[in-house]
């Protein structure tokens, strides 16, 4: 029965990033709200009303999505200039 390898000292774990973690899910749930307002808000009104009305509606579905957008940019931005 050959001898078990000496015990190796576990490498050091590198520190967690949590803020970068946090970043990275608020960048996903913007996406799919924005996706969500879109596909599926313009997926009922097209559904519903048929695709001139789509058309339509995106004309304000899309500046109230690019609004969402702007607003999280924002303060986001805020966020990075207050932790520095």
């Amino acid at each position: 029965m050959p001898a078990p390898p000496p015990h190796q000292p576990e490498k050091p774990r590198t520190p967690t990033d949590y803020r970068r973690m946090r970043r990275a899910n608020e960048r996903r749930q913007v996406g799919m709200v924005v996706g969500g307002l879109l596909i599926i808000g313009g997926g009922v009104i097209y559904l519903i009303y048929g695709k001139w009305a789509l058309a339509t509606g995106l004309l304000c579905l899309i500046p109230g999505a690019g609004l969402m957008v702007f607003l999280w940019g924002l303060l986001s931005l805020l966020e990075r200039w207050v932790e520095e």
